[in-house]
């Protein structure tokens, strides 16, 4: 915690700041870690105390400090919604099947993605990369909707399933990562594999320090080797990394393989456990509108 006196500072905050003055050491659920300015008078009233929280969490009285920052890809960094459907509606209307709804083929192309990770999530297939999966998801889904796959060009179908390494990132990712890389070691931690983010990180213009793909580990998220190998593998604890998501499965997992998490909300994001928008839960160590709001709560 860093304290600074400001004396000539006005008091105009004092209703919120009383809710920390005196206050005991904050319980595992309090530590919020916004770095937010409060301003309360002091005990004789002639000055103000600035009290600033540092981007440092502390546990158990013991400062420790963020190394790594991990992002989810998939819905944090890049909107794959509304990207794949914008591929989806060029396919379609070159392969001229304008009897199909595009939005509708799109939802129903990506709502198939984690009931087939989930097969190797449960150990009941063996690993392969979301190129195969998505592949495999799209013939199934262009046979429900009428459209038989041996019919349509293969060239336009292979560049339909490209369409998931060039996914559109949200217009705060690039600024708001490129701001965090100058404090802390950026990486993806995507159910993508590595191929998948490189390819879409030079689309989008994201800058990583490392890229770990799902192929890295074998393993999707939430299994706890994807984080614990990331962790490993920049020979950093779980607790000097933090995972920054929209997911809250994604979250609760980092959490509970040690490493801190920052909730990001989204657009079109949803619960796994809910199937809702994931709503603000303080269990997250921070909280933030978005990436640059993040690079804003952490470099202070």
């Amino acid at each position: 915690m860093v304290w600074e006196t400001q004396p000539d500072v006005r008091v105009d905050r004092i209703n919120i700041a009383k809710h920390f003055v005196k206050k005991p050491f904050p319980s595992k659920r309090e530590r919020l870690f916004l770095i937010t300015e409060y301003y309360c008078a002091s005990s004789k009233g002639a000055k103000s105390i600035l009290y600033k929280m540092s981007f440092f969490k502390i546990s158990k009285g013991i400062v420790m400090a963020i190394d790594v920052l991990f992002f989810d890809v998939l819905g944090t960094v890049v909107d794959w919604r509304s990207s794949i459907a914008a591929d989806i509606s060029n396919f379609l209307n070159r392969v001229e099947a304008n009897g199909v709804d595009p939005d509708a083929l799109s939802k129903a192309w990506i709502a198939r993605y984690d009931s087939s990770v989930a097969l190797i999530r449960n150990d009941k297939r063996a690993f392969v990369t979301l190129d195969v999966i998505n592949r495999e998801n799209l013939m199934d889904c262009l046979l429900a909707f009428g459209l038989n796959p041996t019919n349509l060009p293969s060239d336009a179908l292979d560049d339909l399933i490209a369409a998931w390494h060039r996914l559109r990132p949200w217009p705060d990712s690039v600024v708001g990562i490129a701001k965090l890389k100058k404090h802390f070691i950026v990486a993806p931690l995507s159910d993508g594999h590595t191929r998948l983010l490189v390819n879409l990180s030079r689309y989008s213009g994201l800058q990583w320090d490392m890229i770990f793909g799902a192929d890295v580990s074998l393993a999707y998220k939430p299994m706890p080797q994807v984080y614990l190998r990331a962790c490993d593998l920049l020979q950093v604890t779980p607790e000097r990394a933090m995972l920054v998501a929209a997911h809250d499965y994604d979250l609760d997992a980092a959490q509970h393989c040690g490493l801190k998490a920052a909730y990001v909300p989204r657009r079109y994001e949803i619960s796994s456990s809910t199937d809702q928008e994931t709503p603000i839960d303080h269990r997250w160590d921070y909280i933030a509108h978005d990436l640059i709001h993040l690079a804003e709560i952490l470099v202070k």
